[in-house]
């Protein structure tokens, strides 16, 4: 069931259960990888390609879905935008993402399914790769989407490494996104790189650095030399730390990976403005104390903030949802259905609520 800081009557507001995992899929490790081990039946990928210009004549690529209202085989003028924005090593074609896509769209809303930079379909339109913090490509993008959305709202949600990318930009353009959603996010990249380093997390990790391994080596505008040298042969990189050491950090303009983890890192800026009132969308944070790969931690401390503020379930500019179950991204729970998993039908819903209040004025 959700955890008791708050979560409850937040749930309530929404119409929607605590959270219970779904048979067989209970325990950290399977919620985590179900989508993995049971492949989605989503039908094919309708998304229409879109693309956004970026400094230097590059650009990044997102799937727009129209919204297909439910119970109707036609298009319909969108409540509002949603920008979706996939974690690491994933990309606008990955299931979860295109499961929520679909939800969105028949909850009357426009989707965008965004590839960062090296990511999916956009690699060959972007040299180099993404970062935690890679505003000066998001920002750009968020304003193009802005327009393409008005006068409608534009919206966001992000899932894991995604949700840190948009907190990273909304607080540097807080009115760049009417609402935003995080599933599972790291708001501390220190604390979730020592995370995934556990012997436990091998497997995973293994996983994650041969996805990005791939992104970098497949870059068609080539690499560095010193580069080429950090990631083949016997240097290659054995942690997502020793990556972002090798590849990430100097990229992205950082002294090293102690520098990008501290600056990329969301955590001490929400605190602030969190204190301020103001500076932030409207948010809602989704973490589950057991995510084997981004420790809760932080988004507790964050609820703990909220809860001692005696800020009411809503609105507010930050809300938390904590749950005791649910894995990395995963949440599947008992009542899912088709509709898609019980994270998909939360942030579904609270976008719903968030959409109404703004159209309320």
């Amino acid at each position: 069931m959700a955890h008791p800081l708050g979560a409850g009557p937040l749930l309530a507001s929404l119409d929607l259960e605590p959270f219970q995992p779904r048979f067989p899929w209970l325990g950290a490790d399977l919620q985590t990888l179900r989508d993995s081990l049971r492949p989605l039946a989503l039908g094919p990928d309708r998304g229409i390609p879109h693309l956004f210009d970026l400094e230097a004549g590059e650009r990044l690529m997102a799937s727009l879905d129209p919204p297909r209202p439910a119970g109707s085989s036609q298009e319909a003028p969108p409540r509002a935008w949603v920008l979706v924005l996939h974690g690491l090593g994933g990309s606008s074609r990955r299931g979860g993402v295109r499961r929520l896509g679909q939800l969105l769209q028949q909850a009357g809303f426009a989707v965008l399914r965004l590839n960062l930079r090296g990511a999916g379909p956009g690699r060959p339109l972007a040299r180099g790769t993404y970062a935690a913090c890679c505003n000066r490509d998001l920002l750009p993008v968020l304003r193009q989407a802005a327009a393409l959305a008005a006068p409608a709202p534009l919206l966001a949600v992000g899932l894991s490494l995604g949700g840190t990318v948009l907190l990273n930009a909304a607080l540097a353009e807080p009115t760049l996104l009417a609402g935003l959603v995080c599933v599972s996010s790291p708001l501390d990249l220190a604390v979730s790189s020592a995370q995934i380093e556990r012997p436990r997390n091998r497997l995973y990790q293994r996983w994650l650095l041969q996805r990005l391994m791939a992104e970098t080596l497949h870059d068609p505008f080539g690499l560095d030399p010193h580069e080429r040298r950090d990631l083949e042969g016997g240097n290659a990189p054995g942690s997502i730390r020793a990556f972002d050491a090798a590849i990430t950090a100097p990229r992205w303009g950082y002294a090293d990976v102690e520098h990008y983890y501290r600056q990329a890192s969301p955590l001490s800026a929400l605190r602030t403005r969190l204190q301020e009132g103001e500076g932030l969308p409207p948010t809602l944070l989704v973490h589950a104390l057991d995510d084997p790969w981004v420790p809760a931690g932080p988004t507790l401390e964050l609820a703990a903030a909220v809860a001692s503020g005696g800020r009411s379930p809503g609105p507010g500019p930050l809300e938390v949802v904590l749950t005791r179950q649910g894995g990395h991204n995963g949440f599947h729970g008992r009542r899912d259905g088709t509709r898609g998993s019980w994270a998909d039908r939360l942030g579904t819903a609270w976008l719903d609520r968030l959409t109404q209040r703004l159209v309320q004025g």
